[in-house]
């Protein structure tokens, strides 16, 4: 990749007087400006673009930098097989920039292709078939409930091994040396224990899987949305994640397990109802029907909703939070469904943990996060504007934090080295904290914690601030909800929560399997605890738990935005429903000040990786962009019945990277574009490639072969390279027949239909193209993702990201 100066800049159409590009209508038709004065609106909207990307190279002026439509899509310029070479297929790799759109994320094919092999498979399938079938689905969510509240009981007892055996160790050397001197060896061996431990899981992510890296919840958000991100629900992905996550909490970092078990269980789900592994070259020879993206989407749906239910404890709100946070399609049957794998995976876990704890009969702890119940009403809750600004905050720093990493922390020895400096602070910050608090409290029957610091408090007292510093965050967030008044003075919460606040912010982001639900938490819990000690206490309702528990539910919506699916959480969590008026109505006060400066933490991060992520609505203002101004054009095409030479140098032209062709008629006159009859896919066509699909010819005798949907199913999803195809001189003379494998009732828009219009039928029917047509049924161009993704509300306007291959 070439050194790249920093000049990334940007202006709106209307103002761009120097000849600058604008947005073809189509090929060949002049330029259009889209400035448009809205009646009663007193401004100017317009669409705004990158007007300079400045390389280290031979690029000398903004029109060579920026790439024409033609070639952002790596266009042909005649209809249907005619390939042109384009001197610039794909543009330069430019500054990574939450303003650019990247061009390397392909979509997923959630659109079913009703071809006449499918219509012949459903046809031979009897009444018994869809019934195995649908008790198939309902068997895999099972197994996918199961094994990932398996995974979560092992990632639990691991870390809780780890962590005690590193606390008891530390525990005992600061005793030891606390009365005759030498506390540096106790920080010395704190911060060295705290810097091993991640270190081996940040090589482990850094250099095995790096998408490995955070919680996961933005990429299985991008998927469920129908962006394919390379490898991240591959068998690999998940071992590194389970291992890296314990490493880290372990570690001691201000990072929780939770949002990567929600990674866990959507990789589970991904590869259970698979039937097969193909990391390990492992075909079980069931569930094959369900090898394809739309099937596999609802699973892994219900991978993360399983998640969430071992997380927490809740089933209904694992339910919303796959509803809520990620699926782009829902129905009644997938609900239950969904719900089915959440109940399984909470009761897996729960049943595996009471054997652990000798306690068989006893099935009531509620995923790994055991709130306790709060048997009191609240008749109050925080300042919800105040979880908002501190929300915004978290990520507002995250967000620079991240473009730091992403400029100058991006090789994987460096990544290595921050975690474990971020390891090796945290332990010393922590230490000093509780060296020089002078918070002691005498030891209760009420103490849940598990390691208490005595350091320089009398006998029969312990040290506050190691209560929150010295426990697993898990166990810190416990203590802050359910021990008693004055168990916490405010100088004690206050300095807690400033401190560990910039820890969570400074570790979210690094290269190691983490998660923000935790720290979160225990940040809202410190603060709201500190505000339920502030209060006067004339009421009964004035706990300063329960003030805890709004807390933490506060700072977790300020910084992620979840409402509904976070209310049913904390509610299924506590076992009290009584707080979910309060929680609701501090959420939604949260999202709403919190959103007014910044977006949530996985929107935030799912934008720097230039995510081609489509949201529920078209952005405002745009209903005067019709697809005829949005659309790539001109587009490759092929004929019904089409020269197998020309499929194969199309497929093998490294200019371009299509998936999708429209098969059209062809018209009398040759230069014009011809009538659509169907799509096909590149996979498809690779496929029947490999097979030698061929029509036979008088002088080859070559046979059609009869290919049946088994043969695009077991190729799936890692269809093979053109590349790696042979084809002879004489068999590229042949022709192939598209008509059977083709889908001959693509979705069409008229080139006039409205931007808003084009975003709802894409968006709702999880496409991956859409072709647009003119009023004779005739391919004018194709409508992608991208086309779309890269249109949103600026400060100034409607403006549009510059495509780029980052």
């Amino acid at each position: 990749m070439a050194n790249i100066t920093k000049k990334v800049s940007w202006t709106s159409r209307g103002d761009d007087a120097g000849g600058g590009e604008g947005t073809p209508l189509l090929n060949g038709s002049e330029e259009v400006r889209y400035t448009r004065q809205l009646s009663g609106v007193g401004g100017m909207f317009h669409i705004g673009r990158l007007s300079t990307v400045d390389l280290e190279e031979d690029v000398t002026s903004d029109e060579e930098a920026r790439p024409t439509k033609s070639q952002r899509y790596g266009s042909v310029s005649t209809y249907p097989g005619s390939l042109q070479d384009s001197p610039k297929g794909r543009p330069e790799e430019i500054p990574h920039n939450e303003k650019l759109l990247s061009l390397k994320f392909e979509s997923l094919d959630y659109d079913s292709s009703e071809n006449q092999l499918f219509l012949e498979e459903e046809r031979r399938m009897s009444y018994l078939g869809f019934r195995c079938l649908e008790i198939s689905r309902w068997v895999i969510c099972g197994l996918i409930g199961f094994l990932t509240g398996l995974i979560a009981c092992c990632i639990d007892i691991a870390v809780e091994k780890l962590a005690g055996v590193k606390y008891f160790v530390v525990k005992q050397n600061i005793e030891k040396f606390t009365e005759v001197g030498g506390l540096s060896i106790s920080l010395i061996l704190w911060a060295v224990l705290n810097s091993s431990l991640v270190m081996v899981g940040a090589i482990t992510v850094a250099f095995i899987e790096p998408i490995a890296a955070g919680s996961g919840i933005p990429q299985i958000k991008c998927y469920l949305n129908g962006v394919k991100i390379p490898r991240v629900v591959r068998l690999k992905t998940l071992v590194v994640k389970v291992f890296g996550v314990i490493c880290s909490v372990a570690g001691g970092l201000a990072v929780g397990k939770e949002g990567p078990m929600i990674h866990s269980g959507a990789v589970v789900a991904a590869g259970v109802s698979q039937g097969r592994s193909t990391s390990l070259k492992k075909d079980f020879k069931i569930f094959e029907y369900f090898r394809r993206d739309t099937e596999k989407r609802d699973f892994v749906s219900a991978g993360a909703a399983a998640g969430v239910s071992a997380a927490f404890g809740a089933p209904v709100g694992g339910v919303l939070f796959s509803l809520e946070e990620g699926a782009s399609f829902w129905n009644q049957m997938l609900t239950w469904r969904i719900f089915f794998a959440s109940m399984i995976s909470t009761f897996t876990l729960n049943f595996f943990l009471s054997i652990y704890n000798n306690k068989p009969g006893d099935l009531s702890s509620p995923g790994l996060i055991n709130f306790g119940r709060f048997e009191s009403d609240v008749r109050t809750c925080l300042c919800p504007c105040l979880c908002g600004l501190l929300g915004a905050l978290f990520n507002k720093l995250n967000y620079w934090l991240t473009i730091f990493r992403i400029r100058y922390v991006h090789r994987p020895c460096l990544q290595v080295m921050e975690a474990m400096l971020v390891a090796a602070v945290t332990a010393t910050v922590s230490f000093s904290m509780i060296y020089f608090s002078n918070d002691c409290q005498p030891l209760g029957p009420d103490q849940s914690e598990d390691y208490q610091l005595q350091l320089f408090c009398a006998d029969g007292e312990y040290n506050s601030m190691a209560t929150t510093f010295f426990n697993t965050p898990e166990r810190s967030v416990r203590s802050l909800f359910h021990n008693p008044p004055g168990s916490y003075n405010p100088g004690t919460l206050g300095m807690f929560t400033v401190t560990y606040f910039f820890l969570a912010c400074w570790t979210y982001g690094l290269a190691v399997s983490a998660g923000v639900f935790i720290p979160s938490l225990l940040i809202g819990a410190a603060w709201g605890r500190l505000f339920g000690i502030l209060l006067p206490t004339v009421t009964i309702w004035a706990d300063p738990g329960k003030y805890a528990l709004i807390g933490a539910a506060a700072q977790l919506g300020g910084i992620v935005r979840m409402t509904l699916s976070l209310t049913v959480i904390m509610v299924e969590a506590t076992g009290n429903v009584t707080y979910g008026l309060p929680i609701m109505l501090v959420l939604m006060t949260a999202k709403i000040v919190g959103d007014y400066f910044v977006e949530g933490l996985y929107d935030i991060h799912i934008k720097l990786q230039s995510v081609p992520f489509l949201h529920w609505e078209a952005p405002a203002t745009s209903h005067w962009l019709t697809a005829r101004e949005v659309m790539g054009a001109p587009v490759i095409c092929f004929n019904r019945l089409e020269k197998v030479g020309t499929i194969v140098d199309i497929l093998s032209n490294t200019s371009t990277n299509h998936n999708g062709f429209p098969v059209v008629v062809p018209v009398a006159a040759s230069d014009e574009p011809g009538k659509i009859c169907g799509l096909i896919l590149r996979s498809q066509l690779i496929v029947l490639l490999k097979h030698k699909v061929f029509v036979e010819l008088a002088r080859s005798r070559l046979t059609q072969r009869k290919l049946q949907l088994k043969d695009f199913r077991d190729a799936y999803p890692r269809f093979p390279p053109i590349q790696s195809i042979h084809v002879s001189q004489d068999e590229r003379d042949c022709m192939m027949d598209l008509s059977e494998f083709m889908n001959p009732t693509p979705y069409t828009v008229p080139q006039e239909t409205s931007l808003p219009r084009v975003f709802k039928l894409f968006r709702a029917l999880g496409l991956r193209h859409l072709v647009v047509v003119d009023h004779d049924n005739r391919v004018v161009g194709l409508v992608t993702r991208k086309d779309l993704a890269r249109y949103h509300l600026g400060k100034h306007g409607l403006e549009e990201l510059q495509l780029a291959q980052t």
